[in-house]
């Protein structure tokens, strides 16, 4: 998709090609679309509900564009023709259409880029979400309060109290958990936010999209909690906030780091455009984008035309948006709003149709006991389907077992619901008895046998460190929800592992069993060490008899 980086771009002229229309994916091509007959017609209603599919329910038509790429333009009347037949093609698909740009070309005639939407029929929205991640300081919780609240900050962060979630948080000024925002868009592209309507519910059932933020910490002693985060939520994007006053810091570089590592798609918004220029923290961030370890073209959004190319590119990986902004006098949040409405959903409908059909999975990343409710628990569904009243095994506990629990309620968005699916966020509200719960255990189906393990193998890649890795080394692994201290027990390589080395590594869990899968990907650190790899065996949890 990068080759669609200069798309509709104002400022090119003499661009009059593009790309030849791409055989799969969401981009469909159409000289016009005048007066077609019936026969026609349902063919390209056919042809509509597969671009959609691919585009996991978000196409983009390029009207007045032939096969072969080259903008040969409408008049005036078969544009607005061609606009009314789509409009009667998504109508008949339930989908809604947004005229996304114009533009005219050398020959005075017309093309246009129209998105179209169509929500899932079991579901209210299409979700996206995205991990805000940056360093201490740089103004993420302030504004993500700019964005769902709709109001802006006084300057002295009034508008980030509503991100918090703990006493000391807004004593400090820093976030030190990981809390979940939700801003919605109709099929308009309106913005839905709290400045319209009072609860989450309400902004669920009016959004045609929705973006779910997850705020995670930037100071580095909540490291280990922002990448539980990053691991566990399994975010679509990554939105790497960067102050503009205080520049490219050492934990931004850290963050960023930890976007590449595990392969999340990340654009970039620098802050506090107000208090000064940020054209150095701009050249800081472009060289760094541009260095061997990153290997990203920095592409800054000035415009709306800007936007909506930056929209398409975003899961190419060589490109990387830059926003800039201010939560205080609400320069480029506009542009930035936009972005999030035409941002693509993360996973293929045909992906999200596999993973609700495999037994159900729902990894626990936060754990609670709500007065007259009792346990509930909060994290990812990574498979399956769950409703109120499905019988699921909880664990694995420290003896390596699971115990059979029924989920009483279900909550997604601070809103109560029937039922989660594959790829969905939520909270469970479960009937066991006083149990002790922990993140990192997992709710799974009464049709698998699943046991603990404390002891698996998995393929690493050393992404840093000093000397070399040796058996007994001891580090903090991360595997989705799963957070622990593990060591190693075993390296199949001569004389330990080095920096940019890869070897299959036997891990020992120290404290006890969890619930891990062959394929799982795998972070560590310790200190300035990092690596990442996949799980290739697990070895069952044993009781050994006194």
């Amino acid at each position: 998709m990068d080759s669609f980086l200069g798309l509709f771009d104002p400022g090119e002229g003499e661009e009059t090609q593009l790309p030849p229309e791409p055989q799969l994916g969401n981009v469909e091509y159409k000289l016009k679309l005048v007066n077609p007959s019936k026969h026609r017609f349902e063919h390209l209603v056919t042809q509509l509900k597969w671009r959609l599919r691919e585009g996991r329910g978000e196409a983009i038509y390029e009207i007045g564009v032939e096969d072969s790429g080259l903008l040969t333009g409408l008049s005036d009347e078969d544009m607005s023709d061609s606009l009314e037949t789509l409009e009667l093609m998504a109508r008949r698909l339930g989908a809604t259409t947004t005229i996304l740009r114009k533009r005219t070309v050398d020959t005075g005639r017309q093309v246009a880029e129209v998105l179209i939407r169509k929500v899932p029929d079991d579901q209210h929205n299409i979700e996206v979400r995205v991990a805000v991640m940056g360093s201490a300081d740089a103004g993420k919780s302030t504004l993500l309060g700019v964005l769902t609240q709709g109001q802006l900050d006084n300057g002295r962060g009034r508008a980030r109290l509503n991100m918090f979630r703990h006493l000391h948080e807004v004593q400090s000024g820093r976030t030190s958990s990981i809390s979940h925002e939700i801003l919605g868009f109709n099929s308009q592209g309106e913005v839905i936010n709290y400045s319209e309507l009072v609860t989450a519910e309400e902004i669920c059932e009016n959004s045609t999209k929705l973006i779910t933020f997850m705020d995670l910490a930037g100071h580095r002693k909540y490291l280990r909690t922002t990448v539980q985060g990053l691991s566990g939520y399994l975010p679509h994007y990554v939105m790497l906030v960067v102050s503009g006053r205080a520049g490219v810091l050492g934990m931004t570089k850290e963050h960023l780091q930890l976007a590449i590592a595990l392969d999340v798609p990340f654009f970039v918004t620098i802050t506090k455009t107000d208090l000064g220029s940020p054209e150095e923290t701009l050249r800081c961030l472009q060289v760094i984008l541009k260095s061997p370890g990153c290997l990203r073209v920095p592409f800054l959004v000035k415009n709306e035309d800007d936007v909506i190319t930056a929209g398409s590119n975003q899961l190419a990986d060589n490109i990387v948006p830059i926003f800039l902004v201010s939560s205080v006098n609400g320069e480029g949040l506009e542009l930035l709003t936009r972005f999030l409405h035409v941002l693509p959903p993360g996973i293929s409908h045909k992906e999200k149709e596999r993973l609700e059909q495999e037994p159900c999975e729902f990894q626990i990343d936060e754990c609670f006991r709500v007065p007259d409710v009792g346990p509930v628990v909060g994290g990812l569904l990574t498979k399956g389907m769950v409703n109120e009243g499905t019988k699921l095994l909880l664990g694995p506990f420290d003896d390596g077992e699971f115990v059979p629990v029924e989920v009483q309620s279900i909550h997604r968005n601070k809103a109560p619901c029937r039922s989660v699916r594959a790829s969905q966020s939520a909270s469970l509200g479960l009937d066991c008895a006083p149990i002790t719960l922990r993140s990192g255990m997992v709710l799974l189906s009464l049709d698998v046998h699943p046991t603990g393990c404390l002891f698996f193998q998995a393929t690493v890649c050393v992404l840093f460190h000093s000397t070399a890795i040796h058996p007994g080394f001891q580090t903090t692994v991360h595997i989705g929800p799963v957070r622990q201290t593990a060591v190693i027990e075993g390296i199949m390589a001569v004389g330990g592992i080095h920096t940019n080395e890869k070897a299959s590594v036997l891990f020992r869990f120290l404290r006890h069993p969890e619930y891990v899968r062959v394929g799982m990907r795998l972070f560590f650190r310790e200190g300035t060490t990092k690596g990442i790899g996949k799980i290739t065996q697990v070895f069952p949890f044993q009781v050994v008899a006194a």
